[in-house]
């Protein structure tokens, strides 16, 4: 098939373009470099089935051509990335869905949206279902994100209801793994690159705070278990029930790169969730997926490719 990803210098469109190519897809990848990467896409520009296009989606797509699938993975996800300019991230999230719907409207090809578990909020009901409508703070600093996705996930809804669009909606937990940022600003990352710096390991908060992490081959094989999926299109929780503290997930990565790094903690920043756990029971239903890379072994592959990127 011919496959658009946006966002596609990102942690998730690196590791999405690497699956794909392996099985015979021609990739148009996209991306305006906002918080993605050269180096994600450096492996790639020498296959012939690969072509990668300088573009920020806030602007109609600049081909038009007819393709089988896009992927829409663009906006920056970690908190310090999507809040440094978060009218930018609103614009990415709505005029970036809107441009891509568009594109699929016209060519009647099939798009999925890379939406997230943060359109839950700080929730009240705990584990997260589909059906769970959210505890979101309009006003609040994430709301930009939130907001943004919650948005995204309207719009792909109407031009199915209005115009018969072909989508799939994933709602995204905590993922990591391979080809992440030094500076990506997320906890795992972070403690990862501190801990093998020898830094203190910050911890926001008493550390209390739950999150579900979730290894990034298997979010890629729920992308396109519900990509090509005959009909179910979602949303659909993609992640990892397995809960812990992130103060578990501190003590854990020291142990695994054997750091003498100490715990500091500071303030909680202002919305983050006191929980975060998702219901996968409608992705082994209907998907039949669910996550097989338990959290040690993902964190020591992550922990290797972190180590290779400290050394350069």
């Amino acid at each position: 098939m011919k496959i658009i990803i946006t966002g596609g210098a990102g942690f998730l469109g690196h590791n999405l373009t690497k699956r794909l190519l392996a099985e015979g897809h021609n990739i148009i990848s996209m991306d305006n470099f906002l918080s993605g990467s050269q180096k994600n896409i450096d492996p790639f520009l020498t296959n012939a089935n690969y072509k990668f296009i300088e573009h920020d989606i806030i602007n109609p797509l600049p081909i038009d051509e007819e393709v089988d699938q896009i992927y829409n993975l663009a906006c920056p996800a970690s908190p310090p990335h999507y809040q440094k300019d978060p009218v930018n991230t609103m614009k990415v999230n709505i005029f970036g869905a809107l441009n891509v719907l568009e594109y699929a409207k016209k060519h009647k090809c099939r798009v999925f949206q890379a939406s997230t578990s943060e359109i839950y909020g700080n929730p009240l009901e705990h584990p997260q279902r589909e059906t769970y409508k959210g505890n979101v703070d309009t006003l609040g600093i994430r709301a930009c994100y939130d907001e943004g996705k919650r948005a995204a996930e309207t719009l792909f809804c109407d031009y199915h209801r209005m115009y018969g669009v072909d989508i799939r909606i994933v709602r995204i937990f905590n993922t990591y793994g391979p080809n992440m940022s030094e500076t990506d600003g997320r906890v795992v990352s972070n403690f990862i690159v501190q801990a093998l710096r020898g830094e203190p390991i910050t911890i926001y908060g008493e550390g209390e705070q739950t999150r579900s992490f979730q290894y990034v081959s298997d979010l890629i094989e729920g992308f396109v278990l519900l990509m090509n999926s005959p009909e179910f299109f979602g949303p659909v929780n993609i992640g990892n029930p397995g809960e812990f503290t992130i103060s578990e997930l501190a003590h854990e990565v020291i142990r695994l790169t054997g750091s003498k790094s100490e715990i500091v903690k500071k303030p909680l920043p202002s919305g983050d969730p006191e929980k975060r756990k998702p219901d996968i029971s409608l992705a082994k239903e209907k998907l039949n997926w669910e996550p097989k890379i338990k959290l040690e072994e993902g964190l020591m592959k992550t922990i290797e490719f972190f180590k290779g990127e400290i050394a350069k």
